[in-house]
């Protein structure tokens, strides 16, 4: 089982590369997830206050989790909030609007 599973990954991962030369969609998923993990390390770890990490599987999520967000922003002023996205293009949306 275990077998497909690396299989699966590994076909589904090249698939979205091969598709990302003429995707934009796609090539948006494959760019953001460069350095995914050094810039969460450096968005947790390097905080000096408390961690509250939102991750958003789309922008309907994000516009749900937005009223919690901000009450904690009220509630803690110090509190250091991540907010990730699985969405390429629920990012794009929500980066234009705070440029």
């Amino acid at each position: 089982m275990i077998l497909f599973y690396n299989l699966f990954l590994f076909l589904y991962k090249n698939g979205i590369r091969l598709v990302a030369i003429w995707n934009p969609k796609a090539r948006l998923w494959i760019t953001g997830r460069m350095g995914v993990f050094k810039k969460l390390k450096k968005a947790t770890l390097s905080a000096n206050h408390k961690t509250v990490w939102m991750h958003c599987a789309s922008l309907g999520e994000y516009e749900q989790g937005k009223p919690v967000v901000q009450k904690l922003q009220t509630e803690f002023p110090g509190i250091n909030i991540v907010i990730t996205f699985f969405s390429p293009s629920g990012y794009e949306i929500i980066k234009k609007k705070n440029e």
